[in-house]
C-alpha cells in the first residue's frame, strides 16, 4: 500500500521538474520527431539554407564528407557534402557565424572513423567555419551531446551524429546503395531518432551550446542578433504545437564542476510513474539501477508492459565485449522478474535478416511522456559522459494522441507496418506486446538472447568493465560494482522505483 500511495502521488504531479529531473523548461510553438537519418539530414539542409546569424553544432562525431543526399555513387567533391555546404554558406554570408564543437575522441575510436573528426580541422582550416575539438571531460569519458541550433530559432537534439555511416531510411532496405561511404564500402542499416523544436526551447538549447563552447574554448559567445525569418524546414510537419519542452542533461563531476544527473533521475521517475506501457529504444542497456526499477514494476500484478528494442549485437568489438555481456545479465534479471508476462526485449532485422543498428535513445511512457536524446541506458550516460535530451509531458488529449502515434509508428516501422496498424492491434490484443505478437509475422523483431556466459563474460558483466558510472569509479571496477549493487539494494529496501534511489555521494 505504501508504494502504491507513493506512485499515485507521482502520477498526480509533473515528472518534469526544473532543477530535479531536468535543467530547464521552455516553450516550443512546434515540435517534430524525425525518424531515421534521411529525415534528419534533409531537415538540416533545409534549415541551413535559411540560417541568417548563427549555426552551432555539438557532436560526439563529425565527418565533413557526410553526404546529406546520398545517391549510391560517392566521389570526390560531391556538392551535398556537409562540410562543403557549411563552408559555402559561411563564405556567402559573412554575417553568419558557423561553429562546430566536437568531442576530441580517443585514438582507438578515431582510428575506427579514419581519424575523423580530427582530420576535420584541416578541412575547415582557412575557412570562416570555426571548428574545435573538445576534451573538457574526465579521462575516459566523452562528450556525447548531439545538438544543432540555428539562429536560436530552431534546434535539433537526439541520438544522431553527422557522420558517413549514419544515413538510412525507415524502410531499412537490404543492400541499399545509398548507404555508401567515402571508402566505397557500405555501412549497416541504422535507426536514429531526432527531435526538432522552435521558439524559446530552441534558444535554451542555444544557451546550452554556448555554455559548452565557453567551457571548452574560454570564449564567451553572445546570443545571435535576431534577424527574423523562420528556419523551420518547410517539408517537416509538426507533431506537437504549443508544448513545454524540458531539457535534461548529464554532466560528470570533474574539477570544480558538480555532477548533473537529471537524465538518470528522470528515467527512474518515469519508470515509477508508468501505468500501461514503457517503450524503450536504446543502443545499450546495462544499468543495474534502471534494470532494478523495471524489475520492480514487472513484479507488480497490475504494472505496465515493458518493451525494449535494442541492437542485436554491438557493432564494435569493444562494445560487443563489454556492453553485450552486461546487457545479457540485465535481460536475465528482467525475465526472472517477469512473472506476469509483461516484458519483451527485441532486436530488429531487415527482410533478409541483417541486423539493424538501433542507435536511437528514445522512450515513451504510456502516451504521457516522450523523451528523445543522446543518453544510453547504461552507467556512463548517467554520470560519466555528457548527455542532452528533450522531453515533453502532457495530459492534453491531442498531445497524448500525438505521443502515442509516434510510439506506434516507431514500433510498427521495424515490422514493416504502419502506426495505425499498431494502434488497432493494441486495442484488439491488449496492449503493445499483444500488438507486436500479432503483427510480427515476418519475425523482423527478434528476441534478444543473452550471450553464453563464460567465466570472463561473467567477470565483465559483474564489474561493468568499460561502463563507469562517474569519475569516482572510472579506474576502480571493484568500487563500481560495490556502489552499483549498494544502490540496487537501497532501491529494493526503499520500495522500488517509486522511492527514487540516489547513488552514494
Amino acid at each position: 500500500m505504501g508504494e502504491r500511495r507513493v506512485r499515485d502521488d507521482l502520477n498526480s504531479e509533473k515528472l518534469l521538474r526544473a532543477g530535479e529531473t531536468c535543467w530547464r523548461m521552455a516553450r516550443a510553438d512546434r515540435a517534430a520527431f524525425l525518424v531515421d537519418t534521411e529525415a534528419y539530414f534533409t531537415a538540416v539542409f533545409d534549415a541551413l539554407q535559411k540560417a541568417r546569424r548563427s549555426v552551432l553544432l555539438l557532436g560526439w562525431g563529425f565527418d565533413p564528407r557526410t553526404r546529406l543526399f546520398p545517391d549510391g555513387y560517392d566521389g570526390p567533391d560531391d556538392p551535398d557534402e556537409v562540410g562543403r555546404i557549411l563552408v559555402e554558406l559561411a563564405c556567402a554570408r559573412p554575417e553568419l557565424d558557423v561553429r562546430l564543437l566536437i568531442w576530441r575522441s580517443a585514438l582507438p575510436i578515431a582510428a575506427q572513423q579514419e581519424f575523423f573528426p580530427h582530420k576535420a580541422r584541416k578541412f575547415f582550416k582557412n575557412t570562416p567555419v570555426k571548428f574545435r575539438l573538445d576534451d573538457q571531460v574526465p579521462f575516459g569519458a566523452c562528450h556525447h551531446q548531439k545538438v544543432l541550433v540555428i539562429d536560436d530559432r530552431v534546434a535539433f537534439c537526439g541520438g544522431g551524429d553527422i557522420s558517413v555511416d549514419r544515413w538510412d531510411t525507415p524502410g531499412h532496405r537490404d543492400d541499399d546503395p545509398r548507404r555508401i561511404m567515402p571508402d566505397q564500402e557500405y555501412h549497416a542499416p541504422r535507426h536514429e531518432v531526432m527531435m526538432l523544436v522552435d521558439g524559446p526551447a530552441a534558444k535554451a538549447l542555444g544557451d546550452l551550446a554556448r555554455a559548452r563552447w565557453a567551457k571548452s574554448t574560454g570564449e564567451v559567445l553572445p546570443e545571435p542578433i535576431d534577424a527574423g525569418g523562420d528556419p523551420w524546414p518547410e517539408h517537416v510537419p509538426p507533431a506537437l504545437f504549443g508544448v513545454d519542452v524540458a531539457i535534461a542533461r548529464t554532466v560528470p563531476m570533474w574539477k570544480a564542476q558538480p555532477e548533473v544527473d537529471e537524465i538518470r533521475q528522470l528515467t527512474l521517475a518515469s519508470i515509477a510513474a508508468a501505468k500501461e506501457t514503457i517503450y524503450l529504444e536504446n543502443q545499450y542497456f546495462t544499468s543495474p539501477l534502471i534494470t532494478e526499477a523495471l524489475a520492480a514494476r514487472l513484479a507488480e500484478p497490475d504494472g505496465p508492459q515493458v518493451v525494449l528494442i535494442s541492437t542485436g549485437h554491438a557493432p564494435s568489438w569493444f562494445d560487443h565485449l563489454t556492453m553485450d555481456r552486461a546487457r545479457g545479465a540485465m535481460i536475465w534479471r528482467l525475465r526472472s522478474a517477469d512473472i506476469f508476462g509483461r516484458f519483451r526485449a527485441f532486436w530488429p532485422a531487415t527482410h533478409k535478416g541483417e541486423t539493424i543498428i538501433v542507435h536511437s535513445k528514445t522512450s515513451v511512457i504510456d502516451d504521457r511522456v516522450v523523451r528523445v536524446g543522446s543518453a544510453n541506458l547504461n552507467n556512463r550516460s548517467g554520470g560519466f559522459d555528457t548527455e542532452c535530451e528533450l522531453a515533453v509531458e502532457s495530459d492534453d488529449t491531442e498531445v497524448r494522441a500525438a505521443i502515442g502515434a509516434f510510439r506506434d509508428r516507431l514500433a510498427g516501422h521495424f515490422m514493416g507496418v504502419t502506426g495505425d496498424a499498431v494502434a488497432k492491434a493494441r486495442a484488439d490484443f491488449g496492449g503493445l506486446i499483444g500488438a507486436i505478437d500479432a503483427l510480427n509475422r515476418d519475425g523482423r523483431l527478434r528476441p534478444i538472447e543473452p550471450p553464453k556466459v563464460t567465466a570472463f563474460g561473467e567477470f565483465v558483466a559483474q564489474y561493468h568493465l568499460g561502463d563507469p558510472q562517474d569519475p569516482r569509479d572510472s579506474w576502480n571496477p571493484a568500487r563500481r560494482r560495490e556502489r552499483l549493487y549498494a544502490a540496487v539494494r537501497d532501491m529494493q529496501m526503499l520500495g522500488g522505483p517509486a522511492a527514487i534511489a540516489s547513488l552514494d555521494k
